[in-house]
């Protein structure tokens, strides 16, 4: 949902900006997950569309997962975006902040998907080697499928390098029916 995304992106700026600012980014980012988990919820989301409720029932609802950290922030906060009827929202919030986040903190998040299950030794030599690639500190996380056959997928961020046997396969089969 590219709208919601769009929507989210001002409010993931302002929540990083005010993180950074108080060194708080750990709590932000915290405090934005929970909100995105409770937010997802069936019976918290159809809470948004009711007129019923009041914009400070809604931030009652949200305000404590801040902690006291962040508190007062967190609760202007949800507060903003309860006014601006932007709650529903969080999920996107949550990731893009999580985005920023790393980036400021110069690193990556990388899964990894292959074929046969990694042992340490190679983990370490493909993080050691997405490092060098990226010019960034990698948090690596591996996934097994056996379909690929062989090789592996890498996905950091937008991108996505397709090294498997079977993605392989596929664009020589289009290749050749074109």
């Amino acid at each position: 949902m590219a709208e919601a995304a769009t929507i989210a992106r001002p409010y993931a700026k302002a929540a990083f900006m005010a993180a950074r600012d108080s060194k708080s980014l750990a709590d932000w980012g915290r405090a934005t997950a929970a909100a995105a988990a409770l937010a997802a919820e069936p019976k918290v989301a159809a809470m948004f569309a009711d007129p019923k409720l009041r914009t400070d029932d809604l931030v009652g609802v949200f305000a404590g997962l801040g902690g006291d950290a962040v508190d007062g922030q967190w609760r202007n906060f949800v507060r903003l975006l309860a006014e601006n009827k932007r709650l529903d929202v969080l999920p996107q919030i949550a990731a893009q902040y999580d985005a920023l986040r790393l980036e400021h903190e110069n690193e990556l998040d990388v899964h990894v998907t292959t074929a046969a299950v990694l042992d340490e030794a190679q983990r370490a030599k493909l993080a050691a080697s997405l490092k060098t690639r990226f010019k960034r500190n990698v948090r690596l996380s591996t996934a097994v499928d056996p379909a690929l056959i062989g090789g592996a997928v890498i996905q950091a961020g937008d991108l996505v390098i397709d090294g498997s046997l079977k993605g392989r396969l596929e664009r020589l089969a289009t290749e050749l029916s074109s």
